[in-house]
């Protein structure tokens, strides 16, 4: 609509000041002829905007001139106050912060969209961390967070997994990434993108050269392909099939929903559902051990020998003598 265009050119000129009209037609995807007829009709209701043409060019406000419009529907009311997951801002140090500017945004609302973003607010929890994750490590963000916005390099202790000892690394940063709980450092080493979790970072340093970003890529672009290169990653794993007494179908589903690849067959009628899971190694199968005989594996063999093998050490182990027993 010409109406929500016109409002969406005049925020964007109050936040941005000059603005380029080719940029504005792409951003609002018209032609930049109707960008021009655009800023006519603003000027036309009072609106004190204007254009310079040439190299350096643009369109802008008159200096100092602020509207209090904020232009929000009933939905974009609401969708301001359901905001990103519990504990990403006390972690970045803007609980706050992000407190005070709800209550702003809240003042500037038209006045019938205010109820409608109150109750969101009470109604709506997003809470990105896993069920049964554990205890997290405390993790400082402090410096990362300085080093991103201060486009500077990083020098890191950074223990891996699986590694007792930390290794030195030096980083250029592009920024941190929230991911079901867990922070990430984007960065990359020697021109190459890595991915570093915050909570592994046993020291960070900031150095006063400036970060040497690849020319054109952003945060965005380089998280895609870390994500990309995580979730796609070739691994020699082993297909599993189950069967699984009807009781415990519930809790067998939330305990092993990372490992399920074909969801169980259920005729809602057999004591016994069968299910397909995918482990990354063959000893990974042991987790089945969870669920006594409540979930029998049925294929492939070497699984059944692998979860056997477990049952065995378990056996001798308790067999053994106890503590205190000679």
């Amino acid at each position: 609509m010409k109406s929500d265009r016109l409002l969406s050119i005049l925020l964007l000129l109050q936040t941005r000041g000059r603005v380029p009209a080719h940029e504005l037609a792409d951003r609002l995807e018209v032609s930049v002829r109707t960008i021009y007829r655009d800023i006519e009709a603003l000027s036309a209701s009072g609106v004190p905007v204007y254009a310079e043409r040439g190299r350096h060019g643009g369109i802008e406000l008159l200096a100092g001139f602020r509207t209090d419009v904020t232009g929000l529907t009933a939905d974009e009311s609401r969708a301001l106050f359901i905001l990103a997951a519990q504990g990403a801002h006390a972690a970045l140090g803007l609980d706050a912060a992000l407190g005070s500017a709800l209550r702003k945004v809240m003042a500037a609302l038209p006045a019938p969209h205010r109820p409608a973003a109150e109750v969101t607010s009470r109604r709506i929890l997003v809470d990105a961390t896993r069920w049964r994750s554990g205890p997290q490590q405390a993790v400082d963000l402090e410096v990362l967070q300085d080093a991103v916005f201060s486009d500077r390099r990083l020098k890191l202790r950074y223990r891996h997994s699986g590694e007792r000892e930390p290794r030195t690394y030096t980083v250029d940063p592009y920024g941190l990434v929230a991911k079901a709980g867990v922070w990430y450092l984007v960065a990359d080493r020697r021109g190459a993108p890595r991915l570093f979790r915050a909570d592994r970072v046993r020291s960070a340093r900031l150095l006063d050269d400036p970060a040497r970003r690849r020319p054109g890529v952003e945060l965005a672009d380089v998280w895609e392909v870390l994500r990309r290169q995580v979730e796609e990653r070739p691994e020699d794993g082993i297909d599993v099939t189950v069967r699984i007494r009807r009781e415990r179908l519930d809790m067998f589903q939330r305990m092993a929903a990372a490992q399920l690849t074909e969801l169980p067959d259920d005729d809602g009628e057999s004591d016994w559902v069968t299910a397909r899971l995918s482990y990354p190694v063959l000893r990974a199968v042991r987790q089945l051990l969870a669920f006594s005989d409540q979930v029998e594996i049925l294929d492939p063999p070497e699984a059944r020998a692998e979860l056997l093998r477990a049952v065995r050490s378990v056996t001798a182990l308790y067999q053994g003598a106890g503590p205190g027993e000679g």
